[in-house]
């Protein structure tokens, strides 16, 4: 009986030992795979508009941005080490930019890789300066010239801040619907006129915008539109396009609004223009619905967009 009773405990205490180690085996697993599901959930493939497959930072700290649109990034108050300076200086909203270096134009890949970024994001679409950055960082290709909904959920995705350009978004229509209705009621503008953005280029070069800057704000509204040549170029998906100053009645819209070129080249091929008597001979000029602004306080982008809610009333009703 003692023999039988010495039997069952030694057993027993094998199969408490079982129990035990088996246990820690499930404890050990399922922290190793925790590690393993933490470890995997600090980057994702991500695929540019480009087709471009990369690897990033789910949570990118040390981030590059060289091209049109910074003000996106600001918008959704995300971090930078490096920017392209000729997309901030002399923009509305150049002093809200704090800590960042400038990477130059084109951007300057010493300079690059001396800031030590996590992601690199670019405008260009030239595979060389893609693949010098990508050997830095893992780099994507930004359409900067798509539409605001869609730069802004993108960005959203990339810096893991949806729900705030979700807001942005919400918030901005919110605004713009309210001010565009307002100039309507008003009777500051009417439903459905047409609206054309110009620019000079040196080299006497006139381009007429449409798909980036300015044009996009404008025909955002849905209240001044596109003439019909002008959206011949949207429809084709092109941000501007680049045209003689003999074919100005064929683009100029019931408004026009000149961008302010910065080289005093082209600031001079728009005064010569502005003398010519094609350009009198517009309606909207001898209507006085002729404005000017700043080309780099033009943009289309989120921060820029904000402060031209407070201008373009001011613009249109001088």
């Amino acid at each position: 009986m003692k023999k039988l009773n010495r039997h069952m405990l030694i057993c027993s205490l094998f199969l408490l030992i079982g129990m035990l180690l088996a246990a820690c085996s499930s404890s050990n697993d399922e922290k190793n795979e925790e590690e393993t599901t933490k470890t995997e959930a600090t980057t994702r493939v991500y695929k540019d508009y480009l087709d471009h497959e990369v690897e990033i930072p789910v949570n990118p700290e040390r981030v590059v941005y060289h091209g049109e649109g910074y003000g996106d990034v600001l918008a959704l108050d995300a971090k930078t080490v490096g920017a392209g300076f000729s997309w901030i200086t002399n923009y509305a909203w150049e002093n809200r930019v704090k800590d960042v270096e400038d990477v130059g134009f084109p951007i300057n890949i010493e300079k690059t890789l001396e800031l030590k970024p996590d992601l690199i994001i670019i405008a260009t679409s030239d595979e060389k300066t893609y693949e010098q950055l990508s050997k830095i960082a893992p780099t994507i290709v930004l359409d900067t010239f798509a539409p605001i909904e869609q730069r802004l959920a993108e960005l959203g995705e990339i810096f893991n801040k949806k729900q705030e350009a979700a807001d942005w978004l919400s918030n901005y229509k919110e605004k713009a619907d309210t001010m565009w209705k307002s100039l309507v009621d008003e009777g500051v503008i009417k439903e459905n006129e047409t609206a054309t953005v110009l620019t000079y280029y040196p080299g006497d070069r006139l381009f007429v915008m449409a798909r980036t800057g300015l044009s996009q704000v404008l025909y955002d509204s849905n209240i001044l539109k596109p003439g019909d040549k002008i959206q011949q170029i949207l429809d084709e998906e092109t941000g501007f396009a680049e045209i003689s100053t003999e074919l100005l009645p064929d683009y100029a819209g019931d408004h026009i609004f000149v961008l302010t070129p910065v080289v005093d080249e082209a600031k001079q091929s728009t005064e010569e223009m502005m003398e010519s008597s094609i350009w009198k001979n517009l309606p909207a000029v001898k209507n006085g619905h002729v404005y000017t602004i700043d080309i780099q306080k033009s943009d289309s982008d989120a921060s820029t967009r904000e402060w031209l809610l407070t201008q373009i009333p001011t613009m249109l009703q001088k």
